[in-house]
């Protein structure tokens, strides 16, 4: 659970940090984007009050404490599941990404009201008109990770 613990914190840690440089360092919020390496990298501010890609955006505040004890359930939920799996590296550092992730923007939904996104992705002619966070990054790859790493060990433990 060690693993769990430092993956999530250094997940947690970078997701917090990379936004407080967008606000609170280059102000991100007042001049709206940078170009960092158009297309393919660019800082554009966004405010998500609902789930991925804005879904429930405008429903009431309540919305916002629904989420937050919902992903306080989901990682409950990963901490506890996660115990099967002790011994397999790629599944507890996953967890663990997906959990620093998670908190992360719970820590935004509680501290504005919103989650802080900022980075914005477009290639070869498409225009991508989202934006995300390092923590949904984090939440993704441990999703993925997870799902990758399940049955990993299970060949070696039944023998």
């Amino acid at each position: 659970m060690r693993l769990v613990f430092w993956a999530g914190f250094w997940a947690f840690l970078l997701d917090q940090a990379s936004k407080y440089v967008m606000l609170h360092v280059l102000s991100l919020s007042q001049i709206s984007g940078i170009d960092v390496f158009p297309p393919l990298l660019q800082f554009r501010y966004g405010e998500n009050r609902g789930i991925n890609f804005g879904l429930f955006g405008d429903a009431p505040d309540v919305m916002r404490w629904v989420l937050v004890v919902f992903s306080i359930l989901v990682v409950l939920g990963v901490l506890w599941w996660i115990r099967r799996f002790q011994d397999n590296r790629w599944m507890t550092m996953s967890a663990g990404f997906l959990i620093g992730g998670a908190l992360g923007n719970v820590v935004d939904r509680i501290a504005y009201g919103f989650v802080v996104d900022f980075l914005n992705m477009s290639c070869c002619g498409i225009n991508n008109p989202y934006v995300f966070n390092i923590a949904d990054i984090f939440i993704f790859a441990g999703a993925i990770g997870l799902i990758l790493f399940e049955g990993r060990d299970r060949g070696k433990n039944a023998a």
